[in-house]
């Protein structure tokens, strides 16, 4: 079988479909991935055949923003939304769609696999005449910002021909790496789910040294705010500090936007650390401090971790929100993301034998989750 996946040129968005395209290429299936060259190396490393589509969230938001020199902090909630709207919604899919055309003239795929993210997707398989299946990265939540892309969305889909609900996806097959008991209840109820288990994926390369083989009498807490402009300096700095006070060992994953200088002398006993490969990590830690990015989220619930979200934007608050509904961690908020309040809610989630039964029982129900090789057996019954 000939299948093309496709997702919007971002980590968040791309790594959680390498698992089932490897899976399928692994399987003897003709797989092509389409993004934005940008992330063709990443690609190219899972061993993936790749094809040029779309545009990156930089350039994509570039384009919105051209010529205006405010920072993001001074454009008003209003004029910010109706652009994200926008971008996401109108101008990353359309350009999407017009550069998957002439791929799927040429390699007459069989299947495409969209990630929710990127309706280009599915728009030029519509287009195309052929089966589309959606592939999702986290939960699926409603609300907030996810209102203005979902109405763009729509009017574009209309426009195209394409009917059905924009928020079941047309009625595709919807991969579902969301364990069921933290998806949104109505998105349950409603879409054609296909259960993936959430299998982590990162950057091949090794453990930072003393991860593995460490005395798991002293916890070891894992530290991050993602790869992209929610890791601020400030906000990491307050958080470490929190975390050092106690007697725990702290590494952090800085990513590539913070200046490290800036974090200024750290406590002994934490580590600052670049780059980490997150989904080998996680099972070795005994709390995740993080910014509620869905990989995250995800992986801390496979690995049956704790989980303290700091929220800074897009999915990351309705991620946090069902951290704390299924009762596997906490959550802090703007003013609330203080030192003391950092020390405190991770000294408690450290110690509660509670939150370490829910967090047993979500690691056992994601491990009860169809794996990559199973959802592909199934593929061609959507064709």
């Amino acid at each position: 079988m000939r299948i093309l996946f496709t997702s919007l040129a971002s980590y968040g968005h791309l790594y959680p479909l390498l698992p089932l395209a490897v899976a399928a290429r692994a399987a003897g299936h003709d797989v092509v991935y389409a993004t934005a060259p940008d992330f063709h190396p990443t690609l190219e490393k899972a061993g993936l055949e790749t094809a040029a589509a779309g545009l990156t969230l930089q350039e994509a938001f570039g384009r919105l923003f051209a010529g205006d020199t405010r920072g993001r902090h001074e454009i008003p909630e209003a004029e910010l939304n109706e652009a994200i709207g926008k971008g996401f919604g109108r101008l990353l899919p359309t350009e999407f769609m017009t550069d998957l055309a002439p791929v799927l003239a040429e390699r007459k795929p069989d299947l495409v696999v969209y990630e929710v993210g990127n309706p280009g997707g599915a728009f030029a398989a519509h287009r195309a005449g052929i089966p589309a299946m959606a592939h999702g990265f986290g939960r699926v939540s409603p609300g907030g910002l996810v209102e203005h892309i979902a109405k763009r969305i729509g009017e574009l889909a209309a426009e195209l021909g394409l009917t059905g609900d924009s928020r079941l996806f047309w009625g595709h097959p919807f991969v579902d790496i969301c364990p069921p008991s933290v998806q949104a209840p109505e998105f349950v109820a409603g879409a054609r789910r296909v259960p993936l288990r959430p299998v982590g994926w990162s950057e091949p390369g090794e453990l930072p040294s003393g991860i593995e083989g460490r005395d798991r009498s002293r916890p070891l807490v894992y530290l991050t705010l993602g790869t992209t402009g929610a890791s601020q300096a400030h906000l990491l700095t307050s958080a470490l500090r929190g975390l050092a006070a106690l007697d725990v060992d702290v590494l952090v994953a800085t990513g590539p936007s913070v200046d490290v200088e800036a974090l200024g002398e750290v406590p002994s006993n934490v580590r600052l650390e670049a780059w980490v490969p997150q989904s080998e990590l996680l099972p070795h830690v005994d709390l995740v401090a993080h910014h509620g990015g869905s990989g995250t989220t995800l992986g801390a619930f496979a690995a049956g971790v704790p989980q303290l979200v700091l929220p800074q934007g897009a999915d990351q608050f309705t991620n946090a929100d069902a951290v704390v509904e299924a009762g596997a961690g906490a959550k802090l908020l703007g003013d609330e993301l203080t030192t003391d309040a950092v020390r405190e809610t991770a000294s408690r989630l450290l110690s509660d034998s509670t939150v370490a039964d829910v967090v047993r029982a979500l690691a056992a129900e994601v491990a009860g989750m169809p794996s990559p090789e199973e959802v592909v057996a199934q593929l061609p019954q959507y064709v």
